[in-house]
C-alpha cells in the first residue's frame, strides 16, 4: 500500500482530517475526498483559473498544489461563500447580471473577485479586469462578469454579507 501521509485543515470553516497519498493534487483532494464539486478541473496546468481557491486568504491554483501542502492552512471554495442558504452578494451579483453561461469557470471567478473585494472594496473596471485576467471564461466575453462583480461590490459596501 502507498504511503499516506496525515493532513488537518479547514475548509469553508469546517475543520477536516485526513490521510493522503503525497502525490495527490489538491484539487483531486477537494473534489474526490472532501465533495466539493466547485473546484474544477480544466487545463492541470494553473493556466485557466477555473480551480482557484483561498488559501489562508490568497488565491491559489488547486491544480498545481499537493494536498498536503494544504497541511494546517484554511480553505475557502466557492461552496463557502454562501451562508445559511443565502447567496453571497458575488453569487447573487452573477445570478442577477448574467456573469455566467455555461458556469465552468464561475467558481474560480468568483473566488478571485471575493479575493479582490477583500482587498479593494471599490474597484475600478480596469483592477477587475486585472484581477479576473488569470481565469479563462470561454463564452462570456467578460463584460458581464466584470459588471458582477461591480454590482457586487456596491452591495456590499452597502450592507450585504462579505
Amino acid at each position: 500500500m502507498p504511503q499516506q501521509l496525515a493532513i488537518r485543515l479547514t475548509i469553508n470553516g469546517q475543520p477536516f482530517e485526513g490521510a493522503v497519498s503525497p502525490r495527490l493534487l489538491l484539487s483531486d483532494f477537494l473534489r474526490e475526498h472532501v465533495g466539493l464539486s466547485g473546484v474544477r478541473v480544466c487545463c492541470e496546468q494553473g493556466i485557466c483559473g477555473a480551480c482557484t481557491i483561498l488559501v489562508d486568504g490568497q488565491t491559489a491554483r488547486a491544480c498545481l498544489m499537493l494536498a498536503v501542502q494544504a497541511d494546517g492552512t484554511d480553505i475557502l471554495t466557492v461552496e463557502g461563500l454562501a451562508q445559511h442558504g443565502t447567496l453571497h452578494p458575488l453569487q447573487q451579483a452573477f445570478w442577477d447580471h448574467h456573469g455566467l453561461q455555461c458556469g465552468y469557470c464561475t467558481p474560480g471567478m468568483l473566488i478571485t473577485a471575493y479575493e479582490l473585494l477583500t482587498r479593494n472594496p471599490t474597484p475600478s473596471e480596469t483592477e477587475v479586469r486585472q484581477a479576473i485576467a488569470g481565469n479563462i471564461c470561454r463564452c462570456t466575453g467578460y463584460v458581464h462578469i466584470v459588471t458582477s462583480i461591480q454590482a457586487a461590490a456596491q452591495a456590499m459596501r452597502s450592507g450585504g454579507a462579505s
